[in-house]
């Protein structure tokens, strides 16, 4: 939905399969935290879960956005969303507070994914100005009722919040990690191999 919408918006032709398989590695502007690898299963679900939950919240205030076609968006999505932050959340905290390996691994996952999460609340240049024109929420507002949540489920699950000093950042202005020209290499084969396929 969100690409089709922006594709209309742009509106130079493109699809919204254009647009998310398509682009150049520098056009991407998501943060780095998604694009870490699965190593295991702990990584899939801690970073799942940072990720979720700054969703829902993000979609909670898109739900008062200014721009009638996001916010139909956000009201349709938060379903599946919140289906998503509860699923997650409950293996944070059954794999944290179950065996000591299931454990160590969580806690491990949390040290190395945690120096990503607060890449969400700064803003880059387009959502400053969704935010100045109320199309999109206030994303500091939404930073402290985000770490809540996530201290409060860690706490549960038995996990210790690393004492992050520099947390990293720069995917929202395209600058990458090393893992994202394999997920692209992976992401778009079928369109490189066959132009203008489609589904």
């Amino acid at each position: 939905s969100y690409y089709q919408y922006a594709a209309e918006i742009e509106g130079s032709g493109k699809t919204e399969d254009d647009l998310a398989m398509l682009r150049k590695e520098r056009e991407y502007l998501n943060t780095l935290l998604v694009e870490q690898p699965n190593t295991n299963f702990g990584v899939i679900i801690m970073r799942q879960y940072l990720y979720d939950v700054y969703h829902y919240h993000l979609l909670r205030g898109l739900q008062v956005s200014t721009d009638e076609r996001l916010k139909a968006i956000a009201e349709k999505a938060i379903k599946e969303v919140s289906y998503h932050k509860r699923f997650s959340g409950d293996w944070v905290i059954r794999l944290g507070d179950g065996t000591e390996v299931s454990r160590q691994k969580m806690q491990d996952a949390l040290d190395s994914l945690w120096r990503y999460s607060n890449e969400f609340f700064i803003p880059n240049l387009a959502e400053a100005n969704q935010e100045a024109t109320g199309i999109a929420p206030d994303l500091t507002a939404i930073k402290e009722v985000y770490y809540s949540e996530i201290k409060q489920c860690l706490e549960e699950a038995t996990l210790t919040v690393p004492d992050e000093v520099y947390f990293q950042k720069g995917g929202k202005q395209g600058m990458h990690t090393e893992h994202m020209g394999y997920l692209l290499a992976d992401l778009q084969y079928m369109q490189r191999a066959y132009p203008q396929m489609v589904w």
